[in-house]
């Protein structure tokens, strides 16, 4: 989970940056071009929205931050709700069944995490 959480967190901070890369390459072609043609949207309108969509991005983003905190949280919570009934689970095995069988690959996994 915690790989995950990193992987959405780059994810993001690529986009931000590819963002910061399109406002950079508009304004260097509205600078180069002075773009005068009559029906066309006005270059500075275009910058405006760009920065309100950067803008409404990076609040998505802060959003995002509690989001992941609690997913790891609840993850955590889960895994150790898991284990604690695995382990319960087994004292009552080995209490009622004195020839208790070796745990499986899979639960070894689950008792792991």
């Amino acid at each position: 989970m915690k790989v995950e959480v990193g992987k959405l967190e780059l994810m993001f901070q690529k986009a931000e940056s590819d963002l910061d890369y399109i406002q950079y390459r508009l304004e260097y072609e509205i600078k180069s071009n002075h773009p005068d043609s009559a029906g066309e949207k006005n270059p500075v309108t275009v910058l405006k929205e760009l920065s309100a969509i950067k803008s409404r991005y990076q609040s998505l983003c802060a959003r995002f931050k509690p989001v992941a905190v609690g997913q790891k949280e609840s993850k955590s919570c889960i895994c150790a709700a898991v284990n604690k009934t695995m382990n319960v689970i087994q004292n009552l095995q080995k209490q009622t069944d004195p020839e208790l069988s070796p745990l499986t690959e899979e639960e070894k996994t689950a008792q792991s995490n």
